[in-house]
């Protein structure tokens, strides 16, 4: 029942926000995804999972969106028409590298399709969206989602780690997330344990990202003559948040409830997290073998390597 993920996720979300308040520098999100990780291996998921799943994809999307109700329309087209070279580079980069890469390690063609497109743009829902266009088989797409799934979860620990070690700013380290970590969630949860206006500047960056998906699936339909349906792939959460911006420019929110819906927004980042920790199966990793990992770990590096060099200029 799905109730009973979502109670669980509700748990674990409460202690990591109280871990949060007296451990800021590792925050809430960080605190949610450790704990759910931990607790996995005492819950019979089966009994868990659909609200798990839930809390991990639905209700990350209405924190976003809550958070679209604290940020001036102005400041996200701003932000995100700054940040689309940045964007394109890695896209790009991870695209044709998975292209070549994927054939000199002999791996299957719609694995390194699904494993490059998951790392250009937004994890495992742009995995999720391109599937069913190239026709991938069940096993390949479990496959490149739990490869991907890694290297979101080593990114919340690993990229607060980089920024501090490189003196970012936050206004930086949010386009360094935003440009370079796969997943939304791992992007919100990574950016937010650096602070709050890198989560705010890292949201906005991964949402023009992950609008790529459309574009990058009808140039897929294109080659392959196949047709499919934009509703189906287009991430209508972007525009919700992008018309919750709208309203809260055209229509000033008061400043003691605008705190109050981004402590909320905040709140449902690590209730999402939370389910993301409970998702985490290491043992299906060990069965991946290494060539779609060493894939994703030479995508990985790539495009974090042009981030950070376009951001170095």
């Amino acid at each position: 029942m799905k109730w009973r993920g979502i109670l669980l996720c509700l748990c674990i979300a409460v202690i990591a926000t109280l871990a949060g308040q007296w451990m800021p520098l590792i925050g809430a999100a960080v605190f949610s995804i450790i704990l759910g990780m931990c607790v996995r291996p005492f819950v019979q998921m089966d009994k868990v999972s659909t609200g798990v799943k839930f809390c991990s994809k639905n209700v990350l999307q209405a924190s976003i969106i809550l958070m679209g109700l604290t940020l001036n329309f102005k400041v996200v087209a701003s932000l995100g028409w700054s940040s689309l070279p940045l964007s394109l580079s890695t896209i790009a980069s991870a695209l044709i590298a998975g292209l070549i890469l994927g054939r000199m390690l002999q791996v299957k063609s719609k694995l390194r399709t699904l494993i490059a497109v998951g790392t250009a743009i937004c994890g495992g829902s742009a995995i999720a969206a391109v599937s069913p266009v190239i026709e991938a088989e069940d096993e390949e797409i479990a496959y490149a989602i739990s490869t991907i799934f890694l290297f979101n979860v080593v990114a919340v620990f690993l990229f607060p780690a980089i920024g501090h070690m490189l003196n970012m700013s936050q206004e930086t380290f949010g386009y360094f997330a935003g440009s370079a970590i796969n997943d939304t969630s791992s992007v919100v949860a990574a950016a937010y344990t650096y602070g709050v206006e890198a989560g705010m500047t890292a949201t906005i960056v991964k949402l023009l990202r992950a609008l790529m998906i459309v574009p990058l699936c009808l140039g897929i339909v294109w080659m392959n003559r196949r047709s499919v349906s934009v509703g189906r792939i287009f991430p209508w959460f972007i525009l919700y948040f992008m018309i919750a911006s709208i309203i809260a420019t055209v229509v000033p929110i008061p400043a003691g409830l605008a705190a109050i819906i981004k402590q909320s927004s905040m709140f449902l980042v690590a209730v999402a997290m939370s389910g993301i920790g409970l998702s985490v199966d290491l043992k299906q990793f060990r069965q991946l073998g290494y060539r779609p990992v060493l894939l994703g770990v030479l995508l990985w590096f790539i495009v974090t390597a042009v981030s950070l060099v376009i951001l170095s200029k």
